[in-house]
C-alpha cells in the first residue's frame, strides 16, 4: 500500500463512487470499555444529492423507488406507522397547515368570489381504492398518476428554458410561487381529500420544469374521476396574508440592531413589529392578500394497474429527479445556454430578497420587523435554504408521503432492504457485518454503555487510507452475500432480487 502521504484522496473517492460506497463518510473512533478494543468505523453521510455524494444519493433514491412501489396498490388496510424524526420528507394532511391558521388570523376563509365551490361528498374510513371487474372476469384495483403544474409568468422559447424577452417575464411571481408552492401542495391535498370521499394516500416528488419552475409528479392510491381531478386543481388556492411586500423600502441603508429592536437608518425609529403590523391589516376593510398562489391550467392524470410495465416505468419516472437540487435538475443537459444561467440568476435575485416565512430577514427590506427578532439579520442572507441559487425558492421537502402510504416509515423500508441480506447471509450460516453490534444502547455487566463513540477528524492521508479500507470491507461484504446468494439457490427458492445487486445497498 502506498505511503498515507501519497494516497491520492480523489482517485480513492472516484473508486469509492464505482463501488457504491459513501465518498465523504463520517469516521468515528469506538472503545469497547469491556475489552479495550479500539476501532474506526465510517458512517454514510446519507446525503440525498448526487452533486455531494453519488453513492448515498443512489441508494436514497433506491429506498424511495421501494416505498412508492409498496404502497401504490395495497389491497389491505395498512397499520398507520407513527410519525417519525428520521423521516423528515414523510407527512400527513389531516391537521390544518400554518396557512389556514394565518387565515383565520387575519381574514375570513370563505372562499374567493373568482374560484369555483368544492363540492362535500360523504366520506369514508379507508384509503384504499374501489375494485372493479373487468369484462374478462379479473378484479382491477386501479391508482392514479398526476402531474400538476404552476401557471405560464411569460413566452419560453421552445426547448430552452428561457423567455423570448426577460422584460416581460414575471420573476417576482414566479420567485413567490415557488416560494409558498408548499402550502398550495397542502391545500390541494386537503381538497382532494374532501372531494374524493376517502382518505387518498399519496407519493409525490417535487422536480423543476426546464423553466425552472417547481412541478409535482404524484401517485395516489384508488382510481379518482378526472374530472374531480380538474375541478379540485381549478379550485385551489392560497392567499398569503401578509403585509404588503410590494417595494422595499430599505436597499443602500438597512435597519441597524440597538440589542432590542430594528431601528430605521435615518429617524433612528424602531421599525413596525410583525404583531403590530399584522394587526393593522386585520383592522384594514380594503386589505388584500400579499400573494394568491393558484396552479396552471396543465394537469395531466392518467390510472395505472398494479405489476405492468407501464407502472414500474412511472414510479422510475416520479423518482427520477430526486437526487438533484431545482437548479441542478438541467445544470448538466447539453441544450444549456448562457443565456438559461441568466434566466436562473434573475430569478435567484427575486428568491432571495422576498420573504420566504413570518421570520424571514427579508422582511427588514420592507420596514417590518420578523416575528422573531435578534441581532445579525440582514435583508438576502436569510439562513432558508429557499433563497439559495441551488433551490430557487423551493425550501420545503422535495417528497410527500402521507403516513397510511404503505404502513412504513422510511426507516422501516430501509430495515426491510437490510433484512433482504441478513436473511441471506443467515440461511448461509454467515453474520451480518454491522456496526450494530457497537451501537449506543448495548451495555456492559453494569448497565452502562458498553461502546464509547468519539469523532476522528483524520489528514489527508489518512482519510484516504480509511476510505479504501471501507473500500475493501465493502467488497468483502459483498462477495459474502453473493456466496449466500448462490448456496440459497442451490437449496431452493432464490433469493428475492428486486432491490438489486449491490449488497452495499443494504448495509
Amino acid at each position: 500500500m502506498l505511503p498515507q502521504a501519497d494516497v491520492p484522496v480523489e482517485a480513492v473517492r472516484e473508486l469509492a463512487a464505482k463501488e457504491g460506497v459513501c465518498t465523504r463518510p463520517l469516521f468515528r473512533r469506538v472503545v469497547d470499555t469491556a475489552t479495550g478494543e479500539v476501532a474506526t468505523v465510517s458512517l454514510p453521510c446519507q446525503s440525498t444529492r448526487d452533486s455531494q455524494c453519488p453513492s448515498c444519493a443512489k441508494r436514497a433514491r433506491a429506498l424511495r423507488v421501494q416505498q412508492c412501489s409498496a404502497g401504490w396498490h395495497l389491497e389491505q388496510e395498512p397499520e398507520i406507522a407513527p410519525a417519525s424524526s428520521d423521516d423528515e420528507d414523510d407527512q400527513d394532511d389531516d391537521g390544518e397547515s400554518d396557512t389556514a391558521a394565518d387565515e383565520r388570523a387575519t381574514r375570513s376563509t370563505r372562499r374567493r368570489d373568482d374560484v369555483p365551490d368544492l363540492p362535500r361528498v360523504p366520506q369514508e374510513d379507508r384509503t384504499l381504492g374501489r375494485v372493479f371487474e373487468g369484462n374478462d372476469g379479473k378484479v382491477y384495483r386501479p391508482s392514479m398518476f398526476i402531474t400538476l403544474t404552476l401557471p405560464g409568468y411569460g413566452r419560453i422559447l421552445p426547448g430552452k428554458g428561457f423567455p423570448s424577452d426577460p422584460t416581460r417575464y414575471d420573476y417576482r411571481r414566479a420567485a413567490l410561487d415557488a416560494l409558498h408552492f408548499s402550502k398550495l401542495l397542502d391545500r390541494w391535498f386537503q381538497n382532494l381529500r374532501r372531494c374524493a370521499g376517502y382518505k387518498v394516500q399519496y407519493f409525490g416528488a417535487v422536480e423543476a420544469q426546464r423553466r425552472l419552475a417547481p412541478h409535482f409528479h404524484v401517485a395516489t392510491r384508488g382510481a379518482i374521476p378526472r374530472k374531480v381531478i380538474k375541478d379540485v386543481t381549478k379550485a385551489t388556492y392560497v392567499s398569503i396574508w401578509w403585509p404588503a411586500m410590494d417595494e422595499p423600502k430599505y436597499v443602500a441603508e438597512l435597519p441597524c440592531w440597538d440589542g432590542m429592536d430594528y431601528l430605521d437608518p435615518h429617524t433612528g425609529i424602531p421599525l413596525k413589529t410583525w404583531g403590530a403590523a399584522m394587526e393593522e391589516l386585520e383592522r384594514d376593510p380594503d386589505a388584500r392578500p400579499a400573494h394568491i398562489v393558484r396552479f396552471g391550467k396543465q394537469v395531466d392524470a392518467k390510472g395505472l394497474i398494479a405489476g405492468t410495465p407501464d407502472t414500474d416505468r412511472t414510479v422510475r419516472y416520479l423518482t427520477k429527479y430526486l437526487t438533484k437540487a431545482l437548479a441542478e435538475t438541467y445544470a448538466n443537459d447539453d441544450h444549456v445556454e448562457h443565456a438559461y444561467d441568466v434566466h436562473m440568476d434573475r430569478l435567484w435575485n427575486e428568491v432571495r430578497f422576498l420573504p420566504c416565512s413570518r421570520d424571514c430577514a427579508n422582511w427588514l427590506r420592507y420596514g417590518i420587523q420578523p416575528r422573531t427578532v435578534g441581532p445579525g439579520l440582514e435583508p438576502g442572507w436569510c439562513p432558508s435554504k429557499a433563497h439559495s441559487r441551488e433551490h430557487l425558492g423551493l425550501g420545503g421537502r422535495g417528497v410527500l408521503v402521507s403516513r397510511g402510504w404503505s404502513g412504513k416509515t422510511l426507516a422501516g423500508h430501509r430495515a426491510d432492504r437490510s433484512e433482504v441480506v441478513r436473511q441471506a447471509l443467515k440461511e448461509a450460516g454467515m453474520e451480518m457485518a454491522t456496526a450494530d453490534r457497537m451501537a449506543a444502547q448495548v451495555v456492559d455487566e453494569n448497565g452502562n454503555a458498553r461502546f464509547e463513540w468519539a469523532a476522528v477528524i483524520p489528514g489527508t492521508g489518512t482519510k484516504a487510507h480509511l476510505l479504501m479500507a471501507t473500500i475493501l470491507e465493502r467488497r468483502r461484504w459483498r462477495e459474502d452475500y453473493e456466496r449466500a446468494r448462490a448456496l440459497r439457490v442451490a437449496k431452493g427458492p432464490p433469493v428475492d432480487n428486486s432491490f438489486g445487486n449491490s449488497a452495499s445497498q443494504r448495509r
